[in-house]
This record gives C-alpha cells, sequence and structure tokens, in this order.
C-alpha cells in the first residue's frame, strides 16, 4: 500500500513539475519557428548552459505571447506589463522579448497594463557574452515577408540635389517637414505575409518588392514635371547559406557567412523631364524576406534579406526622355570569413554580359540626361528586425550610373553642337562584417522623433568590418572618348 501511494505521489509531483514548465518561456524552445505566433514577432529566447548573455540583458518572458503591438518603425513596443521579468525593464539595460524584438531600452511608460518600452539598436556582442552559433544548409526559397507599414523613418528628407534643375530650382523628393510639436501618431506593423510581392510607399516613391527570382524593387516617381519609372535586382536561385559565430566575453573571435546560387544583376529604367526639376532620394525600403532557422543555443536567429534604393538624377535640360536596361551574371558565391583579426572575402565571381546597357540606350534629350541608381541588397543572420538588424551581415550595392548627350545638335554656351552620346558606368561593391549600420536620413528622422520624448539620439553605425571591397567596374561611352557622356559614378558608403 505505501508502495503504491509513493508511486502516486512521485506521478503528481512530476505531472506538477511539467505544468509549471508549460508556464515558463523556456517551452518556447521546441515552438515551430513557422507557427502564426512565432512569425509574427518571433521566438523567444531559451537559457542554455553553452550561452552567456550580457549582465544587463533582460529575458522577458512569454515571447510574443507577452506583446501587445510594435509601432511599424520597430521603436516601440508593447508588453503584458504582467510578462515575466518585465518589471526588470529599465532604461540602458538592453530587452530581449523574441528574435525580432531585442534592444537597448531608451525610454519606459506605462499604459494601463501594459508596458511601453522604447528601443534603440545594439550589436550581437551586447546581448551574448559567450557562445558559439553555427547553421549549415539554410535554405532560402519561400520566404517570410515583413512589411514595416508605414514606419515614420520610409519618409525620409531628401537633401537638397547636386545639380540644379533648368528652372534654376533645386529638387526634393520629399517636402521637408518641421518637426512636429508633440510626438506623432505611429500605425502598428501589420503581420507577416507569404505573398512573393507586395506593394509600398518610401520617399514619395511608389515601389513594389519581388522575392521571385532574387530581390527585386521596381519604383515609379511622377511629379511636378519629372517621371522615373525603373526595376533594379540582384537575381539568384534557390540559395544556400551557413554561417558560423563564435563570441568569447563579449568580443568576436570567428565570424563566416556564404550564400551560394548563381548570382546576377538587373536594371531597367524610363525617365523624363517636362518644365521638372532634378532629384536625389534615399529610399530605405520597408519590405524584408525572412528565413526563420529557429533557436541555436537557446538564441532565436533569423536570415533576412532587406533592400535600400539611391536615386539622383542629372538633366541640364528642361525637357528630354531617357530609357534604358541591361543584365549581367556576376557570381557563384558570396560571403566572407573573420579569423585571428583577419577579415576576407570568399566570394566566386564571373561577370558575363548578358544584355548591354549602352546597346539599349535610347530617347530624346535635350541637353544632357544623366541618371545614377543604387541598389543595396543586404543577407544578416542575427536578430531584430529591418532598420535596426544586427548580426553578421553582407552587402552587395551595386551602382548603375547612365549619361545621354543631345540628340538634337543643340548649341552649347559656347556656340559649340553636343555630340549625341551614350554613356554607362557600372560599379559593384561589397561591404560584410558584424553589427549594424542605419542610413543616416533614417537616422536623422529617427532622432528627431526621440527628441521630442526626451531621448538621448541613436547612432547611425556600430560595426565591425573593413572598409567596402570593390568587385567589379565597367565605363563604356559610345563615341569613346565624348566627355559629354562621363558617366555618374556611385559608391560605397
Amino acid at each position: 500500500m505505501r508502495k503504491c501511494l509513493s508511486i502516486v505521489l512521485i506521478v503528481a509531483m512530476l505531472l506538477a513539475t511539467g505544468a509549471c514548465r508549460g508556464g515558463s518561456p523556456a517551452d518556447t524552445g521546441s515552438e515551430d519557428p513557422y507557427s502564426e505566433a512565432a512569425l509574427r514577432y518571433g521566438l523567444a529566447p531559451v537559457p542554455h548552459p553553452d550561452v552567456t548573455f550580457q549582465p544587463d540583458v533582460v529575458l522577458v518572458g512569454g515571447g510574443g505571447r507577452s506583446i501587445r503591438s510594435v509601432t511599424a518603425d520597430g521603436l516601440t513596443w508593447r508588453l503584458d506589463g504582467k510578462a515575466k521579468h518585465a518589471d526588470d525593464l529599465a532604461v540602458g539595460k538592453v530587452m530581449f522579448v523574441t528574435g525580432r524584438g531585442v534592444g537597448r531600452v531608451l525610454h519606459l511608460d506605462r499604459d494601463g497594463g501594459d508596458l511601453l518600452v522604447t528601443v534603440g539598436p545594439v550589436t550581437l556582442t551586447e546581448v551574448i557574452r559567450d557562445g558559439t552559433f553555427e547553421k549549415k544548409g539554410i535554405t532560402l526559397d519561400n520566404p517570410v515577408v515583413y512589411q514595416a507599414g508605414e514606419p515614420l523613418w520610409a519618409e525620409t528628407e531628401e537633401a537638397e540635389a547636386a545639380t540644379p534643375s533648368p528652372t534654376g530650382r533645386f529638387g526634393k523628393s520629399a517636402p521637408v517637414r518641421l518637426a512636429p510639436a508633440a510626438p506623432p501618431v505611429r500605425p502598428v506593423q501589420p503581420p507577416p505575409t507569404r505573398a512573393q510581392e507586395v506593394q509600398t510607399v518610401a520617399a514619395n516613391f511608389s515601389t513594389a518588392v519581388s522575392f521571385s527570382d532574387g530581390a527585386e524593387v521596381s519604383y515609379r516617381y511622377d511629379r511636378d514635371g519629372t517621371r522615373l519609372i525603373g526595376r533594379v535586382a540582384l537575381t539568384f536561385k534557390s540559395p544556400r547559406a551557413d554561417f558560423h559565430l563564435d563570441i568569447r566575453g563579449g568580443t568576436l573571435r570567428r565570424a563566416e557567412l556564404e550564400i551560394t546560387g548563381g548570382f546576377g544583376i538587373r536594371m531597367s529604367f524610363e525617365t523624363a523631364i517636362q518644365n521638372g526639376q532634378n532629384i536625389r532620394a534615399v529610399l530605405p525600403i520597408p519590405v524584408e524576406a525572412a528565413f526563420p532557422i529557429g533557436t541555436v543555443l537557446g538564441v532565436p536567429l533569423t536570415l533576412t534579406i532587406g533592400q535600400t534604393l539611391k536615386v539622383t538624377t542629372a538633366f541640364g535640360a528642361k525637357l528630354g526622355s531617357m530609357k534604358g536596361s541591361g543584365e549581367f551574371s556576376l557570381a557563384g558565391k558570396l560571403g566572407y570569413g573573420y579569423r585571428n583579426s583577419v577579415w576576407g572575402p570568399t566570394m566566386s565571381t564571373d561577370v558575363k554580359r548578358k544584355s548591354s546597357i549602352t546597346e539599349s540606350l535610347h530617347g530624346a534629350p535635350v541637353g544632357v540626361m544623366g541618371l545614377l541608381v543604387e541598389h543595396r541588397v543586404k543577407f544578416d543572420v542575427g536578430f531584430n528586425a529591418f532598420v535596426f538588424k544586427a548580426g553578421v551581415y553582407f552587402e552587395l550595392s551595386t551602382a548603375y550610373g547612365t549619361t545621354m548627350g543631345s540628340a538634337l545638335g543643340a548649341v552649347g554656351t559656347l556656340g559649340s553642337h553636343f555630340v549625341e552620346c551614350r554613356g554607362v558606368g557600372l560599379g559593384v561593391w561589397a561591404r560584410y562584417g558584424l553589427g549594424y549600420s542605419i542610413l543616416q536620413p533614417v537616422v536623422n528622422v529617427i532622432n528627431k522623433f526621440l527628441s521630442l520624448i526626451k531621448v538621448k539620439p541613436i547612432n547611425a553605425e556600430n560595426r565591425l568590418g573593413p572598409p567596402p571591397y570593390k568587385i567589379w567596374g565597367k565605363e563604356e561611352i559610345d563615341p569613346p572618348g565624348t566627355k559629354l557622356c562621363g558617366t555618374p559614378q556611385g559608391s560605397a558608403d
């Protein structure tokens, strides 16, 4: 009888222990990274004996179940005020609630039973003190597509154009708005989608983002007599990724990231001006593709692909048009390695022209028409989202510069006739390392908001890595040597 009673008590104790664990964040370690709850806000971190977090990191319990919402800009998280360890959050500490909800606490507020936490960016070494993370064969197909919605940083203020328009005015892609007296009302982020193409708006450009055969942005701008329509893409087919990260004592010891899959670049554009003005626009695209890896030693990690677009016009007349397209194969593998304090690329490049931009250029320019389009595609393995992504990264930047001279033989200021000519300049750069880097116009908008709630500004970057590495460049001018059609140059900055 006593033996039976002992067995019953032991079973009861085990069941009770299991029930307690079910209410703890540790139970989320086996959660499917593609479950609805995990996709919405990310997986929760789980303590692991082989990982040490920095002492100021607060693991908020409950994972995505503790998150009510997050603003479109990714700054302010509304948490359940009763979530485990939520009371431990304080300004200066690091909040870690899910793989998409990580950041340095900048401001705290209460709203009924909810806790409003405004965060800034952090690096992996500001979160992880000790740990070795590795994953091979990450397949990059069928992504989860996240849209920020209407983040305040998507409406970056446009710097004055380098070249005035024929009317003498300087162009802006978005009107400069005075900071309001009170913080603006910010919408929340929409849920993710599995659609391969989504529509969005950035800096007064209508854009569409597609991940059907790579990472592509199409853009359209049509106002005040200036029209731009185009597409830029880094093409790839079913790529796979491997990464390795070793951190000891909060210091990076080793980092590797390689993506294979056969890469190429592709672009097309149409532009026209009729009594319009030049523009220079920076478009932080508020859409990213995510490939959840799951938890590695209890740390939720995701590989994400984000994009940025820069568009600059240099129209020397008040009337004209230009059109062109081209495509190149680029590389079989992109990546880099870091060990023993030495950085190095691990790329296999094989640049071949599939269709010529120079041969495709045509239009009716009156004077000189120039266009520079820069497309950046960034692969990140780490945590957080959008402009606050932090991890090991590889960014490929491609600049397309095109120029056409006058088609009408117009007489120049010194009485000489313009020569009809075409010029194309291409440049491809790689930038890689560990940490985060945010576009300066985006940081300016964020810091303007933070100043309204009396919070110190954030830094534009905190990264480890070498200077940008030029992979390939080419310039073509037809007829050769025609100075009039020298091509506008991009940069890796």
